[in-house]
């Protein structure tokens, strides 16, 4: 980590250092590229999430040689996943393979550190404490600098041919490049969730009733994540009188038992609340700039997809800027192969005007829609290895 860049010139400037910029930097780095990561916080604290990887996620990581890290940092090996539709019960194991011994869900300060350090010590640089302010672009409109603010409060100009933002659902580099939405969510979900400890690895365990989601995910350091979704007309009322009673009278209707020893332990952490977010699909390329993770869409948490998103945005641009000098182009086809029919069903699901037989429906629709992801990431990743698109991955 450095106070400023060590040079005047770099083949991509990437703001924001959490899991899609780290990723990002840490694929291009290792194709030689000088990447220069910055990020407006001193240091990555632990942050809103769903924790919960997809099999296409976990393929990723296990890839970039990342995966024995996390589960040696006490991040559990899920091996099976629960979805429970009112009373009706359905297990699902985890397929395993030679690259994906099964999921895992690990704590944001753990997996964008992992992300991050790893992309430092294969050549990109790091700055923290540093704001993106703004692009310098040629006579043609192509994006040729970054503009960059430090804590002195000087500024100065980065010389990149690529901009790369994934700085979030706030983004600035989204404001400044000039995207335009292609679609946008008509509702949200609003998540109450903690951490407790003291409960069993059984794998994702997901509720759904009517009106509501409720989940448990273990997580690193032998704690489990709880939450719950409801509709935002909800939010005050729920959550919050007692956010911490409300999460387990949700669970209570399946778990009684586990409800009652929680609420006599208590949360290890304070509840956190967010009222939500509506999703949104972006453009997310062109000429000298790319978006990756939440800056190109947002979904959602109700499907935990965001890292999923975010690892796959990293691997999809990456082998663009390698393969091709069309990367806009390249980059945005390959990402819209999938995110369309990803973000039109977690929309769906988080309108929450489903019954329990529909919401199973649109699940084994996504399910379907990640195996056909996680195929086409083990041609690119295992070209000799043939993976069939029959049956549920998990």
């Amino acid at each position: 980590m450095h106070a400023g860049p060590e040079r005047d010139v770099y083949d991509a400037v990437i703001v924001g250092a959490r899991c899609a910029g780290a990723a990002t930097a840490l694929l291009l780095a290792r194709q030689g590229a000088r990447v220069l990561m910055i990020d407006r916080d001193h240091a990555l604290e632990d942050t809103l999430s769903t924790h919960a990887l997809t099999r296409p996620a976990v393929r990723l990581l296990s890839a970039w040689g990342l995966l024995d890290d996390l589960l040696a940092a006490d991040t559990p090996l899920i091996t099976q996943t629960t979805f429970h539709y009112g009373q009706e019960q359905i297990d699902i194991p985890i397929r395993s393979d030679a690259q994906v011994p099964g999921l895992v869900a690990p704590r944001r300060w753990v997996l964008d550190r992992f992300l991050r350090d790893t992309a430092v010590r294969d050549g990109a640089e790091f700055c923290s404490s540093v704001n993106f302010v703004g692009v310098g672009r040629d006579l043609s409109d192509r994006i040729r600098g970054a503009t960059l603010q430090f804590p002195n409060g000087t500024t100065r100009t980065i010389c990149t041919p690529m901009v790369i933002g994934a700085d979030g659902v706030r983004s600035s580099v989204a404001k400044v490049v000039g995207t335009y939405m292609l679609s946008r969510s008509k509702a949200c979900t609003s998540t109450a969730y903690t951490y407790v400890s003291g409960v069993e690895n059984r794998g994702y365990r997901l509720y759904f009733q009517e009106g509501g989601i409720t989940g448990l995910i273990p997580t690193t350091n032998g704690l489990h994540c709880l939450f719950s979704q409801i509709k935002p007309g909800s939010f005050i009322d729920e959550f919050a009188p007692n956010a911490y009673r409300t999460l387990l009278s949700a669970l209570g209707s399946w778990e009684p038992h586990l409800a009652e020893e929680l609420e006599r332990r208590g949360p290890t952490e304070r509840v956190r609340r967010f009222p939500g977010v509506r999703g949104y699909l972006r453009t997310c390329a062109g000429p000298g700039w790319a978006l990756v993770g939440d800056a190109g869409c947002f979904k959602d948490p109700c499907t935990a997809y965001g890292i999923t998103d975010a690892l796959a945005d990293a691997h999809h641009l990456a082998r663009a800027m390698l393969k091709t000098n069309e990367i806009p182009n390249a980059y945005q086809i390959e990402r819209d192969g999938i995110a369309p029919e990803i973000f039109r069903l977690t929309q769906e699901i988080a309108e929450m005007n489903w019954d329990l037989e529909r919401v199973k429906s649109l699940h084994l629709d996504l399910n379907r829609h990640i195996h056909a992801l996680d195929a086409r990431l083990c041609r690119d990743l295992h070209p000799d290895t043939a993976l069939s698109t029959e049956g549920a991955p998990q």
